[in-house]
């Protein structure tokens, strides 16, 4: 499988062409171009988004010499608090070769499908909904990114794992240590699933609606099977993402108190009024 991934140069390029789209759809007197505007502004922002992520990749304030040690050090922390062994889950699938490969084609098509189609789909039936979410899938993709600039090798590095995606051609990655494969903490993959499932589940109405579930937890046993995360990386990442669902939620309830507050009429006391009304 080969990378075919825009660069953060051309997913920039993108953006920009998208958002300067929109601009000229909403000057449009047209009403089907300007019916238009909102979704084409949505995929430039979605566009700037998937830029800064892969930018992020390049990125790096320690350089890439401690990234493996870090790794390590998040292994052994791992071991000290009990949680399974992300090689275990290996062996688990190890003898099933089509299962391997359904592990390593939902790393690298669904990550970025699911999320799209979430998007599409939310912003078509539930508008209302769309900018709180988008706003907190922007948080908190920006929290994990910032993190990310201190690089931290996945397990698929380290002896005792296997690197299923090279094992079966399926690597997303080109030949040799591209640096974004040490952007590993935390995981956006898993942070994006979270983020689906729980907002599927809080606004869909249909009772199928549960079944989203599914992906984040599908997502948190494929990075693990294949290697690509530590249990840890996609701890953190939901952290992160209830950090910024929150912060998000208390600046919103202040936003409306303070509006609240200036467009309230003065209240004038007993006193003056009555003055006023002799």
């Amino acid at each position: 499988m080969h990378n075919v991934a825009l660069t953060w140069e051309q997913a920039a390029s993108l953006s920009a062409a998208l958002l300067v789209a929109a601009l000229c759809l909403f000057q449009s007197t047209a009403p089907r171009p300007r019916a238009a505007a909102p979704l084409v502004r949505e995929a430039g922002v979605i566009a700037g988004l998937y830029a800064l992520w892969q930018l992020a990749g390049t990125l790096s304030v320690l350089g890439t010499a401690g990234a493996f040690h870090r790794a390590e050090w998040i292994e052994r922390t791992e071991r000290f608090w009990r949680l399974p062994s992300e090689a275990g889950v290996q062996r688990i699938v190890a003898g099933h070769s089509a299962l391997v490969q359904a592990c390593n084609l939902y790393y690298a098509i669904m990550h970025f499908g699911v999320l799209f189609a979430f998007l599409a789909w939310l912003f078509v039936r539930h508008r209302d909904e769309y900018p709180a979410i988008r706003m907190t899938l922007g948080l908190s993709t920006l929290a994990c990114l910032l993190v990310q600039l201190v690089p931290v090798a996945p397990p698929r590095l380290l002896p005792g794992y296997v690197d299923t995606a090279a094992q079966y051609g399926q690597s997303v990655y080109s030949l040799g240590l591209a640096p974004d494969q040490l952007s590993a903490m935390p995981s956006v993959h898993v942070a994006w699933a979270v983020l689906v499932g729980w907002a599927v589940v809080r606004v869909g109405t249909s009772r199928w609606r549960w079944l989203a579930l599914a992906h984040p937890v599908l997502t948190l046993f494929v990075v693990a099977a294949t290697a690509n995360h530590f249990w840890l990386d996609g701890i953190v990442a939901v952290l992160l993402l209830v950090l910024c669902a929150c912060v998000q939620s208390g600046a919103a309830r202040g936003l409306r108190a303070w509006r609240a507050r200036a467009v309230q009429p003065p209240q004038l006391s007993p006193e003056p009024m009555a003055r006023i009304l002799r």
